[in-house]
């Protein structure tokens, strides 16, 4: 079956046809660094994080390409309010960015370009606009001149005449309220780069244009970010490419937000919360599917409960993957193939919460084999969990989360040691009748969100929900 994506500027689910047979090209908005990320920035990574695996396990090659903004007007405001270099919160908001990305278990991008080291492009970007009519200069300021494209505001669908005109502060010389700033002119304190129209920096949408071409070409299949992006962002970056005369993307993708209490996530608002933080109360592989297991264009409106939740059917998963490789007494390798089901939910728009349903479905199969002592089915229907869960990145199995389970050794063997005691216990109340008291502690042990099983070889016990 053919890949196939919704595309928000034809606004309708479309086949996926590659510009060159057998390969991919994706172009994701990154992260602005003026700050470290919260989950809504990583949703948007882990999204195209599966996205990138679905197409490689098609058997694409993948180009992905994800941006660094490293340079904006918020950054320079923090690097005053701060006082410290806009370089120096730039990086460390960087390797907080990839800190995150590579907890929650997301692949390394092929590319990840900063937007300062490709000023040279963007000056070559602009002198081409200039050149074709498309771009003016005024006081030291390079503007894009949105009434000389007739194509603008296709993507987010809008009307030039309806569109409300921005405030002109602290740029001079529009002929155009609407017209956006290609590059900025120096002002006192801010850092700058030296280009044919005096000193000055980049404004924040020539950048992806201008890296775009350098990376993937002039055009390329696929360009990714949050729904948030569609106007300005993305609606002038098409402006600056095709005026420039580049094809640009053929697919337009767009993720939606991370929500507290019906607004969206962000740093402005408050109501954040950190990927730094929320990787030490929570293990990174339940975040993983936590964020990563809704529809791509659904909300997630963020609540503990949901964490909660998402927590126990990882738990429930990761319980049989560990059962039936005991019972293997060997790591039991991925299938060659994934279920045609979990194929065809993920061909059609990516649709994850389909094929986890079949992931689950999977497990259960997996469990009544091992109830019925039918270790040969066990075995094959862990074989095809491993491989779904893979082009998820959820396979509890993989090295990636191998490590995670090495941090939290010692105080999984304290908690053993813990509750053998009360298992013991219960032991001796099934010994002598006392099913009561056994029934008790085994309800007392589910309540602390453990749970337990009676095998052939004694009870033991996993995590369940909190």
């Amino acid at each position: 079956m053919t890949i196939r994506l919704y595309d928000t500027s034809a606004r309708q689910i479309r086949d996926f046809t590659p510009l060159k047979p057998g390969c991919v090209s994706i172009y994701l908005c990154g992260a602005t660094v003026q700050a470290a990320p919260h989950i809504g920035h990583i949703r948007s990574g882990l999204n195209f994080d599966i996205m990138r695996r679905w197409f490689a396990y098609r058997g694409y090659e993948v180009t992905f390409v994800r941006n660094v903004t490293d340079i904006d007007d918020k950054i320079i405001t923090k690097s005053r309010e701060q006082n410290r270099p806009w370089w120096s919160i730039g990086y460390e908001n960087e390797r907080a960015f990839n800190e995150g990305y590579d907890a929650l278990g997301c692949l390394p991008v092929t590319y990840e370009p900063r937007a300062t080291g490709h000023i040279t492009e963007m000056i070559e970007m602009m002198q081409g606009l200039i050149e074709r009519g498309h771009a003016y200069e005024a006081d030291g300021n390079v503007y894009f001149d949105v009434r000389s494209f007739p194509g603008y505001l296709q993507l987010s669908r809008q009307e030039l005449d309806n569109l409300l005109q921005p405030s002109a502060e602290g740029e001079t010389g529009k002929r155009d309220l609407r017209d956006f700033a290609l590059w900025k002119s120096a002002k006192p304190g801010e850092p700058s780069w030296p280009t044919p129209w005096g000193p000055g920096r980049p404004g924040w949408h020539l950048e992806c244009s201008a890296m775009a071409h350098k990376y993937l070409g002039t055009a390329f299949d696929i360009h990714g970010g949050g729904l948030d992006l569609i106007f300005p962002h993305h609606e002038n970056e098409i402006a600056q490419a095709k005026a420039y005369g580049d094809d640009f993307a053929q697919y337009w993708v767009h993720n939606a937000w991370v929500t507290m209490a019906g607004d969206k996530m962000s740093k402005s608002l408050g109501n954040s919360v950190l990927v730094g933080e929320m990787v030490k109360q929570w293990r990174p592989v339940v975040l993983r599917y936590y964020l990563g297991t809704p529809h791509y264009r659904s909300m997630i409106e963020y609540s503990e409960e949901s964490l909660r939740e998402a927590e126990s059917a990882f738990a429930r998963i990761e319980g049989f993957v560990q059962r039936v490789t005991e019972l293997a007494g060997k790591t039991v390798d991925p299938a060659a193939e994934v279920p045609p089901a979990f194929a065809e939910a993920m061909d059609d728009d990516l649709g994850v919460p389909q094929a986890l349903a079949v992931v689950h479905t999977t497990v259960r199969q997996g469990n009544s084999a091992l109830a019925a002592d039918d270790k040969e089915a066990a075995v094959a229907r862990l074989a095809e969990v491993r491989a779904m869960l893979g082009v998820l990145g959820l396979d509890p199995l993989d090295p990636h989360w191998a490590g995670e389970a090495d941090r939290g050794e010692d105080l999984n063997g304290v908690v053993d040691s813990l509750v053998r005691l009360v298992l013991d216990q219960r032991e001796s109340a099934r010994a002598r009748k006392d099913w009561a008291t056994a029934d008790a502690i085994r309800d007392q042990l589910g309540q602390a969100g453990l749970v337990i099983e009676d095998s052939p070889q004694g009870p033991r016990w996993s995590l369940g929900a909190r």
